[in-house]
């Protein structure tokens, strides 16, 4: 795997869990978690605009973030298949923040200090900002897991549904700038507690789904890039 890919994978992940997290935007449960989930989103935007301009920068092709968000099919995207899935209901956008930030904050620590000063300086601003979305998903998941005997019912069966696809995340790479499957334990070690204390069962690992890193995308992907890229495709080179 090349610099770019590598680049273009976490710029993937970032912009498509952006994109799923604005649909929340005027749809929470209360008014306060409207604005804190839009926040979160537009948190996720500026990282994939940040490691997507680095990725065109890279590749050498001419292609900008702009390009490279709205002008590649399905297949060429690189993103894992967790942050794809659609939110059936809130629960399943709190269990998703939990795994899917825990794990980017691991990585963007790692990439903070590595020899890629871009990259390193794009991981440090994002350390902050991913440490707020882990500590705001422990939150709603202690109060979902422990709450009412309905909240707790979703709550399980976000973690059921969505664990499988974690696995995703950490498969080895030891050409990437810091090999995923090094994170695995260190992730586990600070997910599991979180789920334990929320009253919540982690299922057995005996389904491992894949095939977001090399462009085969769930049903639901092809509706959310059309959504995504309408605005631009329709109107080709439109500048605001």
């Amino acid at each position: 795997m090349t610099r770019f890919d590598s680049v273009l994978r976490l710029g993937d992940d970032a912009l498509v869990a952006a994109q799923r997290m604005a649909h929340w935007c005027a749809c929470a449960p209360q008014l306060e978690e409207d604005v804190a989930l839009a926040n979160i989103a537009l948190d996720l935007l500026g990282q994939a605009r940040a490691l997507l301009t680095y990725a065109g920068g890279i590749e050498g092709a001419g292609r900008d973030e702009d390009r490279l968000a709205y002008q590649r099919d399905e297949r060429e995207f690189t993103n894992a298949l967790l942050v794809e899935l659609p939110d059936a209901d809130f629960a399943v956008a709190v269990v998703k923040l939990l795994f899917f930030a825990t794990y980017q904050n691991l990585l963007y620590q790692r990439l903070a200090t590595g020899a890629d000063t871009t990259l390193a300086g794009i991981a440090g601003k994002a350390v902050k900002e991913t440490k707020y979305h882990v500590e705001h998903a422990t939150r709603w998941t202690l109060r979902l897991g422990d709450g009412t005997v309905e909240s707790r019912r979703r709550a399980q069966a976000a973690v059921d549904g969505l664990w499988p696809f974690t696995h995703e995340l950490f498969e080895p790479d030891p050409l990437a700038p810091v090999d995923p499957a090094g994170l695995r334990e260190p992730w586990a070690a600070l997910v599991r507690p979180v789920l334990t204390r929320a009253t919540l069962v982690v299922p057995d690992d005996d389904w491992r789904p894949t095939g977001g890193r090399v462009g085969l995308h769930t049903e639901g992907f092809g509706y959310l890039l059309g959504e995504m890229q309408s605005v631009h495709r329709a109107h080709p080179g439109a500048r605001w």
